[in-house]
C-alpha cells in the first residue's frame, strides 16, 4: 500500500457566479490536466441573503455532469426535461447535461439565512457528450453513513466505499464521493483506487494530508504565507490535489477536520470548454453554441 504525496494546495478563490451569487472556487482555472475527470469546484457558504439570493437563473450545459451538495439551507431547482423540486441539508442533486439541458437553481438558505453547498462538475467523455440527459435527485437518508472504531465518519454519496455503496450510479467518470469527518488529532487512512485522479476539499477545521508532522514540501497556489516554510496543515476552504498512490492519510487537527473527498478516472481527452458547456474541440464548442441561437440546443428531451 503507497500513501498518496500531496501534489498541491490550493486556496479557494472567491468569485460571483450566476445573477450575482457570491461563493468561492477551489477548482476551474483553466488547468483541466490537474484534477481530470473534474472540472470545477464551487464552495456557496454563505449566511447573507442578498449574497446569494438571486440564484443560477436558467442556463444550458452540455458535455458534463453537475453535482450538487447541499449541507445547510435548500435549492429549488428545475429544468427542461420537467424535474422540479428541492434539495436541502444533506440532499444530492446529480444532472448528466448530456447533449443538452436548460436549468435553474435558486438557494434559498435556512431559517437563519444560512446556506451552504457545493458544485461539482464532472466531464464526461466524447463518447457520452451527446448522450441523453439523464437526472438524479437523492434525499439526505437515502445516503449512508458509515462509522469506524475511532469516530471517523463516511457519508458515501457516490461509488463504494467501507462495504457501503452510495446511491448515485451510472457515471462515466466511475467516481468516489465522499463526505468525511475525522475527529480532533485522530490519524485515519483511507483507500483510493490507484488509476484515478483525487482530491480533498475542507471545510471545517484542518488537518495533516502526509505521511509526516513536518511542512508540506509542496506547491502552494494563492495561499497568504511569507518566508521560506509553506504551512504545516490544509486548512478550511482550500484543496488539497494528490499524487499517485492508493491511500491517503491525514492526521486531523484540535477541532477535528470535515472535508470532501472526490476521486475519479482521468479521461485523457482534449477539453473545448466555455462557459457551461464542455466539448472536446472548439468546431463542437461553436456549434453548441450555434444550436443555442437557432434553438435548436435541446434534442427531443
Amino acid at each position: 500500500m503507497s500513501i498518496r504525496p500531496v501534489k498541491k494546495l490550493i486556496e479557494s478563490q472567491p468569485a460571483i457566479e450566476g445573477a450575482g451569487v457570491h461563493l468561492r472556487r477551489a477548482i476551474g482555472f483553466g488547468r483541466t490536466e490537474d484534477t481530470d475527470p473534474f472540472l470545477l469546484l464551487d464552495d456557496l457558504r454563505n449566511d447573507r441573503p442578498q449574497d446569494y439570493f438571486a440564484g443560477f437563473p436558467w442556463h444550458p450545459h452540455r458535455g458534463i455532469e453537475t453535482i450538487t451538495y447541499v449541507l445547510a439551507g435548500n435549492v429549488d431547482h428545475g429544468d427542461s426535461m420537467g424535474n422540479s423540486g428541492t434539495i436541502g441539508s444533506g440532499d444530492v442533486q446529480w444532472m448528466t447535461a448530456g447533449s443538452g439541458i436548460i436549468h435553474q437553481e435558486m438557494p434559498k438558505g435556512d431559517e437563519k439565512g444560512r446556506m451552504h453547498g457545493f458544485q461539482l462538475w464532472a466531464n464526461l467523455p466524447q463518447a457520452l457528450k451527446m448522450t441523453a440527459p439523464r437526472y438524479q435527485e437523492i434525499k439526505s437518508p437515502e445516503i449512508p453513513e458509515v462509522t469506524d472504531d475511532d469516530g471517523t465518519k463516511v457519508r458515501v454519496v457516490c461509488g463504494d466505499f467501507w462495504g457501503k455503496k452510495g446511491p448515485v450510479t451510472g457515471i462515466a467518470a466511475n467516481p468516489v464521493y465522499l463526505d468525511v469527518y475525522v475527529p480532533p488529532l485522530k490519524r485515519k487512512t483511507l483507500p483510493v483506487a490507484m488509476t484515478s485522479s483525487a482530491f480533498a476539499y475542507i471545510f471545517e477545521g484542518s488537518g495533516l494530508f502526509c505521511n509526516s508532522s513536518g511542512p508540506l514540501d509542496v506547491p502552494t497556489e494563492h495561499v497568504g504565507w511569507t518566508g521560506d516554510a509553506p504551512p504545516t496543515e490544509a486548512r478550511d476552504r482550500w484543496l488539497v490535489l494528490f499524487d499517485s498512490g492508493d491511500e491517503v492519510s491525514v492526521t486531523a487537527g484540535e477541532t477535528g477536520i470535515r472535508f470532501l473527498l472526490v476521486s475519479g478516472k482521468p479521461l485523457k481527452e482534449p477539453v473545448a470548454w466555455y462557459g457551461p458547456i464542455v466539448m472536446n474541440t472548439q468546431e463542437e464548442l461553436k456549434q453548441a453554441f450555434d444550436e443555442l441561437q437557432k434553438g435548436t440546443f435541446l434534442k427531443g428531451n
